[in-house]
Parts: C-alpha cells; sequence; structure tokens
C-alpha cells in the first residue's frame, strides 16, 4: 500500500470548492485512492460526500493511499499530494 502525509494547502479546508477540484483529480487518477485524517478511518477520495464529511481544515494533515499496485498509482498519489499540499485550482500535469 503506498500512501502519501501531506498538510491541506487550502485555507478553508477540503470545503465546498476545494473537495470539488480533490475528488474531479482522484476520479481522474486511474487508480482507487483513499483520504483519511492523519487518525482517522480511510474514505473514497472520489466521493464528494465522503470527502466532504472528513472536515479536514486548512493545515490539517490528512493520508492519501492507494492498494493498487498499477506502476502509475505512485505518479498519481504524488499528483494528488501536489495538490492538496499547495492548495491549488486544478491538477497538475507534472509533478
Amino acid at each position: 500500500m503506498a500512501e502519501r502525509r501531506v498538510n491541506v494547502g487550502w485555507a478553508e479546508g477540503l470545503h465546498a470548492r476545494p473537495a470539488s477540484i480533490f475528488v474531479r483529480a482522484a476520479t481522474a487518477a486511474g487508480v482507487p485512492v483513499t483520504i483519511a485524517k492523519a487518525d482517522g478511518n480511510p474514505v473514497n477520495a472520489a466521493s464528494m460526500l465522503a470527502v466532504l464529511s472528513l472536515g479536514a481544515t486548512g493545515g490539517e494533515q490528512i493520508v492519501l493511499a492507494t492498494d493498487s499496485d498499477a506502476p502509475e498509482a505512485d505518479v498519481a498519489l504524488d499528483r494528488l499530494a501536489k495538490l492538496v499540499g499547495e492548495g491549488l485550482e486544478e491538477l497538475p500535469e507534472t509533478v
């Protein structure tokens, strides 16, 4: 299982617009990804309701993970971690 720990870069946390950006990116990742608070239970990163239910705030650490052993899994996690950590408005083309 690959994982990335990252602090939420959006000041408002994973609410409404940032959550929508993240969910679209997670859906496009091509591998199943989960998201969790550092000490919480993982939820499906491609589910808007699940991501919103985390209540992750700006600066809070989250864990992105996948149990996929596909070659693109690490790249997908790196891209999602960059998106969340830097509070970007869209998924980066390269890491």
